[in-house]
């Protein structure tokens, strides 16, 4: 997971943030350009979820609402909410550990207002509108996995020196976690969803490591940033993540 605390020169307009490191969000303000862009990655992104991803995440796409053009926080939080309890808050970019920990056990989940360039659309440092909303939020409208997601944020806030454990935890499930299901392996990780080359990477290359989820393991195995991941870790259950985020190392 990118840091707030290591990464310089964010694009995000931090001048214009709340205490919380919230934004506003004004849909109506997004030019032609921006709404093209998300477009194409929401048409390639959504047809590639469909045959990939786990049912839970489809399912969230259909209920919620997401479709071709830039959502409004305000509009799907009030269709998420009377599902799970979750809203959506606006936020100038990345955000410091405490500040996004702290949202997440509140049950609110910071998505970041600009989207990136065309230019930009396989790939960027930072995450943009598109990876935290496309990504992320449909597995939100899950009860069980919106449960961990407070869960996760709680353990956050308790973690102390041992949220580089808790990273590594949710680098590899909530943004490139696999699960096995009836219907074969499938994808619920953000980073994979949000990334077409992750998505073939992840289910179709035979060079990669595809790994039983293993708690401990999870929690010891570094990550890089810049490339496509060589190891993924493979859930049964997403219930298996509730007794993960109990786990300290020694």
């Amino acid at each position: 997971m990118d840091s707030f605390e290591t990464l310089t020169n964010l694009r995000g307009d931090y001048a214009v943030m709340a205490s919380d490191w919230t934004v506003a969000q004004d849909p109506a303000r997004y030019p032609a350009e921006d709404q093209a862009v998300w477009r194409v990655l929401a048409d390639r992104q959504t047809a590639l979820a469909e045959r990939h991803a786990c049912r839970e995440f489809v399912e969230g796409l259909r209920t919620l609402g997401i479709g071709n053009a830039i959502p409004d926080f305000e509009t799907v939080s009030d269709r998420l909410e009377p599902l799970t309890g979750w809203r959506i808050v606006g936020v100038p970019g990345l955000i410091p550990d405490a500040a996004f920990y702290g949202h997440l056990a509140n049950r609110r989940f910071p998505v970041t207002v600009w989207i990136r360039k065309r230019s930009e659309i396989d790939y960027l440092v930072e995450p943009d509108l598109f990876h935290d909303f496309f990504g992320h939020v449909p597995l939100l409208s899950n009860p069980v996995f919106a449960d961990y997601m407070q869960l996760y944020g709680q353990r956050g806030i308790d973690a102390g020196p041992r949220i580089d454990q808790l990273a590594r935890l949710y680098w590899y499930t909530v943004e490139f976690g696999l699960i096995r299901t009836p219907a074969g392996l499938k994808i619920y990780g953000a980073g994979i969803l949000s990334s077409a080359s992750e998505v073939r990477h992840a289910t179709e290359d035979a060079d990669v490591e595809r790994l039983p989820f293993e708690a401990r393991q999870v929690m010891r195995r570094p990550y890089e940033i810049d490339k496509l991941q060589n190891t993924y870790f493979v859930l049964d259950d997403f219930r298996q993540l509730f007794e993960a985020a109990s786990t300290r190392l020694d």
